[in-house]
């Protein structure tokens, strides 16, 4: 298992979705909107808690031609508040509970019909807490106040008889910045809060999951805490295994990957081709051999 991590990723699941109608697009009335967040798993052994306060998130109708990494076009300023707001109350969350899937539910409502570019997530209470109860409180730059902003690329377009989901990988290893040294007890010092988030537009994306095992007596076992990797020339994205073996990674933009796995005391797994397809799964199981010790002088 590597210690380097110091968090794995927190992912914020938006889910839309609209009555059935005819084939042609309806971009009038409204779509239901129902927002869960969830968490990657997190091998780090001397944190006990990760804890946020998600208190407000809302999402920019677009208008016009705004869009730039910056925000800072004239049209978006000469325009009306183009933002919806999807929630408005305080929803702690420790991010070590949310793991493989697992989800908080954060919101539920209808939105108007329209395409979609910016999320923003607002976020207050932000904490770890070690293994031995020590407890470090955060400074949030920006995200109580203008919140944290997500472009989502492509735009996410609510209409009629279809259904899009909206997923934010949260990258805690990037934006939770430890002080001291990780790699020995006691050797955390504190963290500073820099949130690093993605925006992955799920019906242009698919998930990759699977099982991590080894042969005992000839049969399959679950690792806990195995590696997995899926990347290709322009995304790298990881998971790590649960107690039983079990992995799932969100978000992943649609195209032909590679991927592969690895644990301490296994020998790496072969990289083996991985097609990941939008709105589906794709299962990919790995098993790994045992190294093989070789004593000195034989």
């Amino acid at each position: 298992m590597k210690t380097n991590l110091i968090f794995a990723l927190l992912a914020c699941t938006l889910f839309l979705a609209t009555s059935c109608s005819d084939d042609s697009p309806n971009m009038d009335g409204t779509g239901r909107l129902r927002v869960q967040m969830v968490d990657a798993p997190f091998p780090f052994d001397q944190v006990a808690e990760a804890n946020v306060t998600v208190f407000k998130i809302d999402v920019r109708l677009k208008k016009g031609e705004i869009i730039t990494e910056d925000d800072e076009t004239t049209d978006a300023e000469e325009m009306d508040d183009p933002f919806v707001v999807l929630m408005e109350e305080e929803i702690p969350l420790n991010l070590l509970d949310l793991v493989n899937g697992t989800t908080a539910s954060l919101a539920d409502l209808e939105v108007p019909a329209g395409t979609y570019d910016l999320v923003r997530v607002y976020v207050k209470g932000v904490n770890v807490v070690l293994m031995d109860g020590t407890e470090y409180d955060l400074k949030v730059p920006s995200g109580a106040q203008t919140g944290i902003k997500v472009f989502i690329k492509p735009g996410l377009t609510i209409v009629g008889g279809l259904s899009a989901d909206l997923l934010l990988d949260f990258d805690v290893n990037r934006s939770f910045v430890t002080k001291g040294n990780t790699k020995v007890a006691g050797g955390i010092t504190g963290f500073n809060f820099k949130p690093v988030i993605k925006a992955s537009n799920m019906s242009t994306a698919g998930t990759l999951k699977g099982n991590v095992s080894a042969l005992v007596e000839e049969a399959p076992l679950g690792q806990e805490g195995a590696l997995v990797e899926i990347f290709n020339e322009t995304d790298t994205l990881t998971t790590f295994s649960d107690i039983d073996g079990n992995y799932l990674i969100m978000g992943i933009p649609a195209g032909s990957y590679r991927t592969t796995s690895g644990l301490e005391g296994y020998v790496q797994s072969d990289t083996i081709s991985a097609e990941i397809n939008a709105a589906n799964n794709t299962v990919q199981d790995f098993i790994l051999d045992a190294q093989v010790v070789v004593e000195e002088g034989n």
